[in-house]
């Protein structure tokens, strides 16, 4: 009788331990798909870029690693920093802000010392201050450069967002297109900082009331979550067998003490 109950007791914990590895590696095979998955889909979609420049100052420093999401020109909303080609700006990739699509007026500077797009003003809490040399400007502003440009349909309107040290569209009024770049010249769109620090670029709200509205967060978030959640699953997984055996010898401890 006593042999019978042992013989039952051993193969109820090899079920029970059974099922456990079975489990375990599913959550170690899933977390594999999740982990891997989430690096693939981001190559796929992000491209890393290092910032050459200081024109892009508070919010991209030269030298910073950004993860930029590939686009069509067709996507780019106002707001949107994008990474560009334009050979008449240089042979090399350069990024600046979005701050008018075709169609649409931009002027500087409006009341206050702001940009304006189709006559509503900018808050623009994403650039540098500094003091504006434009008659009745007040002691900050949007450019030290005066103009009003109607971008072209099909073109795009460009500044840094350190306004007082970016070659930008400024630089170009006097060309064709007064300074504007073709859609067809940008190739990707800024979504995040990834070193020396992370952070997220958010999307401008004061240009969520114009035609088109902003942008939306490309899928980098979702990304992240699939990489760390399979990162989590696969430590979990592995980690039941050692952690198994550990408490199997603890209880086989505890029952030959008290016999």
């Amino acid at each position: 009788m006593g042999g019978t109950q042992a013989g039952r007791a051993i193969r109820g914990d090899g079920g029970r331990g059974g099922l456990g590895n079975v489990l375990s590696g599913l959550a170690v095979a899933i977390g594999f798909v999740l982990f891997l998955g989430g690096f693939v889909w981001g190559a796929l979609v992000y491209q890393p870029y290092t910032v050459p420049t200081d024109s892009m100052l508070p919010t991209v420093k030269p030298g910073d690693r950004v993860l930029a999401q590939r686009i069509d020109g067709g996507e780019v909303r106002r707001g949107d920093v994008v990474i560009f080609t334009d050979t008449a700006w240089s042979d090399s990739p350069m990024v600046k802000r979005v701050v008018g699509v075709g169609g649409d007026t931009v002027k500087c500077c409006g009341a206050g010392g702001r940009l304006t797009v189709n006559g509503k003003e900018l808050d623009e809490p994403y650039i540098e201050q500094e003091k504006l040399d434009v008659v009745g400007a007040p002691d900050a502003g949007a450019s030290r450069t005066a103009f009003e440009v109607t971008v072209p349909e099909g073109n795009l309107f460009l500044l840094g967002d350190r306004r007082g040290a970016s070659l930008d569209s400024r630089a170009h009024l006097q060309e064709a297109g007064q300074g504007t770049v073709a859609r067809s010249a940008v190739s990707a769109r800024v979504d995040a900082v990834a070193w020396p620090s992370v952070s997220m670029l958010e999307r401008p709200q004061t240009y969520a009331g114009l035609p088109g509205g902003i942008s939306r967060s490309g899928p980098l978030r979702l990304q992240l979550t699939a990489v760390l959640a399979g990162a989590a699953l696969v430590v979990l997984g592995a980690a039941y067998g050692p952690v198994v055996r550990v408490l199997g010898r603890g209880r086989r401890r505890e029952r030959a003490g008290a016999r």
